[in-house]
């Protein structure tokens, strides 16, 4: 257990963090879900309203520094091409 004052504030703000990236992945996959789930059922237009709210998810995460650029850029586009490919 921290002793100091200083490391007891990291642990409180770790604790914050985590709980704050976990809110935000957790928002990201489901929109994703949501987007697979239109793929399968090859709903085009549901797809593309769908991929734009990944994309919002998604940026949104880079920027508040949860998911690396590349990462997201790499997600866009695959799925980007996964939409394509059906279409």
């Amino acid at each position: 257990m921290a002793h100091s004052v200083s490391a007891k504030k990291r642990i409180r703000v770790a604790e914050r963090n985590r709980l704050r990236n976990q809110s935000v992945k957790s928002r990201v996959k489901t929109t994703l879900k949501q987007f697979e789930t239109a793929i399968e059922n090859n709903d085009i237009d549901t797809a593309k309203v769908n991929l734009s709210a990944v994309y919002k998810e998604l940026d949104k995460a880079a920027q508040k520094g949860i998911l690396h650029k590349n990462t997201v850029a790499r997600k866009k586009s695959r799925l980007t091409a996964e939409l394509n490919k059906l279409v």
